[in-house]
């Protein structure tokens, strides 16, 4: 006869206290490896096979896609703290939808796919840290969305440059480290290269922006470009 003895239900995995995410985000271990990477390098491809997740501990980085007529955008420009290729951890996604391409010099750790995923279950902290970093990326592509269909050029870049430079993060401003063209900012706006320097140019003059050293400060100000109706 079968058994009517019911199934004990699972214990939930206690939360490892010890656990801190942003040591494990700092330093290579199972599963981790750190990378290094040169400007204009490639960390990954269009195409390739979707493995692993990347982490920007340091640099720029740019997204960018390539059509089938062989014309190419950036889609995005990410700084230390985000994560790349996270699409990898769905079922649906075996290549890369993009290529990442290092601007900077780039300190980015390696997180083998297995790994992240028993990571995620294991671990509350880092979970918690996954699924809200993904969130604010989910605002923030909702955000520049609205901001492509219904600002003007010039706001597009305004918003643009604030976001490169921290802009009210920390209480400050960062300085936009060099390498990000004036090409690259018109695919990532959506106009074209000849608008960007003209903008740039208004900007400087009205004392929004200031080249120092080779690198673009983006001073506070600029903000009332966004603002400004």
């Amino acid at each position: 006869m079968p058994s009517t003895r019911k199934a004990r239900p699972r214990r939930a995995r206690k939360p490892n206290a010890l656990f801190d995410p942003k040591a494990f985000l700092a330093q290579p271990g199972v599963g981790r490896t750190l990378q290094q990477y040169c400007p204009k390098e490639a960390i990954f491809s269009q195409g390739e096979r979707s493995d692993a997740v990347f982490y920007l501990q340091e640099g720029k980085v740019r997204l960018s896609v390539v059509s089938k007529q062989g014309k190419e955008a950036t889609i995005a420009l990410l700084d230390r703290g985000d994560f790349l290729g996270e699409g990898c951890i769905a079922s649906d996604q075996p290549v890369r939808l993009a290529t990442a391409t290092a601007i900077t010099n780039c300190s980015v750790l390696r997180i083998e796919k297995n790994q992240l995923q028993y990571t995620l279950h294991a671990e509350r902290a880092f979970s918690d840290l996954f699924v809200a970093y993904v969130i604010a990326r989910h605002n923030r592509t909702q955000a520049d969305l609205v901001d492509q269909l219904f600002n003007s050029s010039e706001k597009r870049l305004a918003r643009a440059l604030l976001i490169l430079a921290h802009f009210g993060k920390e209480g400050r401003s960062e300085e936009v480290i060099p390498g990000i063209s004036q090409e690259t900012l018109s695919e990532l706006i959506g106009t074209t290269r000849s608008r960007v320097n003209f903008f740039m140019n208004r900007f400087r003059k009205l004392g929004f922006i200031d080249y120092n050293g080779g690198g673009l400060q983006v001073h506070s100000s600029l903000l009332s470009v966004v603002l400004h109706e």
